[in-house]
């Protein structure tokens, strides 16, 4: 996945396939799931006081706000192959960085929009500091960001290879 401005968020086919069935069981099964959850609380009384009403129509609206999201997404989504395996640090690509030079004390991540997030490597977003730092640097280059104490961080690029999805 790559971002290239505010509007527009390039993925990968597999990313695009995985969000729009996302957003397709939000709008089919899982809304119909939670209109169940809703009629039975419902049917229980008093709704003031009652925590499972609360709770259904609570995560209504999380549903809603996240099918809201993903109609977003994917509508301004444009759908391309993954970024070259050029060594540039881009969004799209798993990036080793080396704090302060020390090649012991490294993090591994994926460069990519929030959307993309896994459990199975971190994620920065290209707008975040340390994003920001490495985007468009090189194997070997240097970048530094502020953090958020305000403090300085400096890191070496080490390695950018596009990123596969397990």
């Amino acid at each position: 996945m790559t971002q290239t401005s505010d509007n527009v968020i390039w993925l990968t086919q597999e990313a695009y396939d995985k969000l729009k069935g996302e957003l397709e069981d939000l709008t089919g099964p899982a809304r119909t799931e939670i209109a169940r959850k809703i009629e039975a609380a419902r049917e229980e009384g008093d709704l003031k006081e009652n925590a499972g009403y609360h709770a259904a129509k609570e995560e209504q609206g999380k549903q809603e706000a996240r099918v809201r999201q993903l109609e977003e997404l994917l509508r301004t989504a444009q759908v391309g192959a993954a970024p070259a395996d050029d060594g540039v640090v881009e969004p799209g690509m798993v990036v080793t960085v080396a704090f302060d030079g020390d090649e012991d004390d490294t993090l591994v991540f994926l460069m990519a929009s929030r959307e993309y997030a896994s459990e199975d490597i971190d994620t920065y977003s290209p707008q975040s500091p340390l994003g920001k730092a490495v985007n468009g640097k090189k194997a070997g280059d240097d970048a530094e960001y502020e953090m958020p104490n305000g403090s300085v961080a400096k890191v070496k690029i080490i390695d950018a290879k596009p990123y596969v999805a397990n």
